[in-house]
This record gives C-alpha cells, sequence and structure tokens, in this order.
C-alpha cells in the first residue's frame, strides 16, 4: 500500500504582501505529476488546506482544481482540516465527495471518519483526527478530561475503535513536543497545544500536519510532511518535499521523500551594497526569487529597497548587519545635560543609536543645521 502524505498547503497566503497563488498553482502541478508518476493507493491532506478560515475565491477555485485532478491520481483522498481552516466550510459536500473518493473530515461531533483500503495483506485503516481544541471535546465529552490539547487529543482517540491487528494509519494536525518550528508557525503560551508523541501509539504511521519543517519526531513513522512552499525566511534552509509512504505486512513500513521544486524559491542574499548590485554577484542566479537582503555597510543607503528592486524585483526585506544594529544601547541617564552643547547632545544620541562617532562631515553638517535653526528661532 503505497500513500502520499502532504499538508499545509495554505492555499491564498500572502508574504510581505506578496500573493503566493501563483507559486502555489505550480508547485501543486508538480504535485500532481508525482502522484501520477507515484500511482498512490491514498493521498492524505494533513490540515492547514487554506491559509484563512474565509479563503478567497481564488484560493478556492485553485484547491478545487487541485483536488478534481487529484482525485483520479489514486483510490482515495483523505482529507482533514487545521487551524487555519474553517471545518464547517471545508466540510461542506463531504458526503457528495465520497462518491468520488474523495474524504473530508466532519465538524468534530465525537466521532472521526475512518476509510479502508485493502492490498494483498488486507485492510489498511485511515482514521482522520481533524484539529481539535479542548473546548470542541469538552463540549462532546463533558464527564471526560479535555482541559489541555494533550487531554483532549487523548480523549478523542480513546473513543476511536480499531483493531490493533490491522495497519491503521492516522492523519491529524498537532504540534508534537520536540518537534522544530518555524517563524511562520502559530504559538500558544506555555505550551499548552503540545501532544507528546505518545498518544500515537498503536498507530504504524501517523500523517501530520501543523509545522512547516519536513521532520520525524521519535520515530520514523511519526512524520511532519513539511509544507510544500517556503513560507517564511526561517525556513530558506529547508528542502522542500513530499513524503510517500509505503507499507507491507503489519510492522513493515518504509518512508522517503520526493523533492519538490518552487517557480521561485525564497532566500537571503548578504553583503555591502556594492556587493550585492555587482553582476558578478547576482548573475546565473535567479534573480526573480523572494529575497531578503542584508546589508552589511555601516552607512544605510537612501532608499535601498527601491533601488535593489531594479535587480531584484521581488525583495521582500531588507535589513542591515553591521555596528548600529548588532549592539543595542539605551539611554539609561542625563547626566550634566545643562553644560553640554546641543551639538555635544545630539552626537550622543547619535552614538547611542548608531554604535558608532559621528564622522566629521555629520558633525560640520549637523553644527549648520543646528545654527540655522537656532538663529530662526530667535528672530
Amino acid at each position: 500500500m503505497k500513500l502520499m502524505h502532504l499538508s499545509d498547503l495554505h492555499i491564498g497566503k500572502r508574504i510581505y504582501e506578496y500573493s503566493m497563488l501563483e507559486d502555489q498553482r505550480h508547485i501543486l502541478k508538480e504535485v500532481l505529476a508525482i502522484a501520477g508518476e507515484e500511482k498512490p493507493s491514498a493521498v492524505l491532506l494533513a490540515g492547514d488546506i487554506y491559509d484563512r478560515a474565509v479563503p478567497s475565491a481564488e484560493a478556492v477555485s485553485v484547491f478545487d482544481e487541485f483536488l478534481s485532478e487529484l482525485a483520479k491520481c489514486c483510490e482515495a483522498v483523505c482529507v482533514i482540516y487545521g487551524n487555519h481552516d474553517c471545518a464547517e466550510r471545508l466540510a461542506f459536500g463531504n458526503s457528495l465527495m465520497e462518491t468520488s473518493q474523495v474524504y473530508v473530515s466532519p465538524v468534530y461531533d465525537g466521532t472521526l471518519k475512518s476509510v479502508c483500503l485493502n492490498d494483498e495483506w488486507g485492510c489498511v485503516r485511515i482514521h482522520l483526527l481533524p484539529f481539535l481544541k479542548p473546548a470542541v471535546v469538552r463540549h462532546v465529552w463533558e464527564d471526560e478530561p479535555a482541559d489541555t490539547t494533550e487531554d483532549a487529543v487523548r480523549t478523542a482517540l480513546a473513543h476511536l475503535t480499531f483493531d490493533p491487528d490491522e495497519r491503521n494509519v492516522l492523519v491529524a494536525h498537532q504540534f508534537v513536543t520536540g518537534a522544530s518550528r518555524c517563524e511562520s508557525e502559530e504559538l500558544a503560551v506555555g505550551g499548552v497545544d503540545q501532544v507528546p508523541a505518545s498518544v500515537f501509539d498503536g498507530f504504524d504511521y501517523v500523517a501530520l500536519g501543523h509545522l512547516h519543517g519536513p521532520q520525524s519526531v521519535e520515530r520514523e513513522t511519526i512524520r511532519y510532511c513539511g509544507t510544500p512552499l517556503k513560507y517564511s525566511f526561517s525556513e530558506v534552509h529547508q528542502n522542500k518535499s513530499v513524503t510517500i509512504v509505503e507499507l507491507e505486512e503489519k510492522g513493515k513500513v518504509s518512508v522517503r521523500m520526493r523533492p519538490l521544486h518552487p517557480l521561485r524559491d525564497l532566500r537571503e542574499i548578504r553583503g555591502t551594497y556594492l556587493e550585492l548590485t555587482a553582476k558578478s554577484f547576482y548573475e546565473g542566479t535567479n534573480t526573480e526569487d523572494y529575497i531578503r537582503a542584508v546589508l552589511t555597510d555601516e552607512e544605510d543607503i537612501p532608499d535601498g529597497l527601491q533601488k535593489l528592486r531594479v535587480i531584484y524585483p521581488n525583495l521582500m526585506q531588507l535589513l542591515y548587519d553591521n555596528q548600529r544594529t548588532r549592539e543595542d544601547q539605551t539611554v539609561e541617564s542625563a547626566e550634566n545635560v545643562e553644560k553640554k552643547s546641543e551639538l555635544e547632545l545630539f552626537e550622543e544620541f547619535y552614538e547611542i543609536q548608531n554604535n558608532q562617532p559621528m564622522s566629521e562631515q555629520q558633525r560640520t553638517f549637523c553644527q549648520e543645521q543646528l545654527e540655522k535653526i537656532l538663529s530662526e528661532g530667535g528672530r
């Protein structure tokens, strides 16, 4: 039995006000090509299909087209909702979609949808556990523990009946303790959204969504496949992929990755303004990529963002890494203010802000401006 594991499509996402829809269309076409080559029995979509609870019409259209084509490549498509999705919207029409072997987790009512697919070793049962908040579980199971996310997940799974002698796969959207996060993911204060890997004991493979970095937690068969695209600059060094899972007889599971290739990469470049604008620096690279530029010049480049966009049109962010930005100084007290001239006070302020003294040229300019201001104020 071959399964393809995807998650966190975040269709409709914007990064620094740049729409990712064109890039998402491109990567989803590549996913479809991989599905056509691999011919999996089922594709598992582990939540965060959309980036917003109320997705745009264009985002819905992109997913509709993708889902329609995906259903042609396999026996079943299994979809759960994540924390970014609206359960009611994503589950709309799920009974009708089942006629096309598309199984979407319904709004949680105390039961979990399960799908059985057969091969030469019998049934592989795929269980759909959508993203659950403790309040949702408490509403259904009033007399059972559901104060934390761990309690909620344990309670929900306690009411899932399955045969341990069969091969059981769980599709879930949770943060498993010990996994690595990225800055583009939502955080819960104090880690109250974490669940230990032990809650998934008994499942042959756990197809996780929620975290954007591809990784396994505690065992190879509890796995985040990661996002198909990079959605933050904390992900620049990640290699995005889809996960292919093969189950043979009970207890024999293999996992491998198929790499994905974005239309435009998300990457960081670093150097002085002259270095980054030199043809020898950017020649042979894709200047259409989404870029964060880190300038190491000690002086800010006037209108640097727009100047760099002449070469890098999709420059998303411009930062400086220099003496000023590496050391943050604060004004602790004003000493002998009355005894200092306006220029001396301004020089002190400049040094605190920039971690370096003013140059002679800057000092002369400031002196001229101060004299002009004081002269005009005296009239």
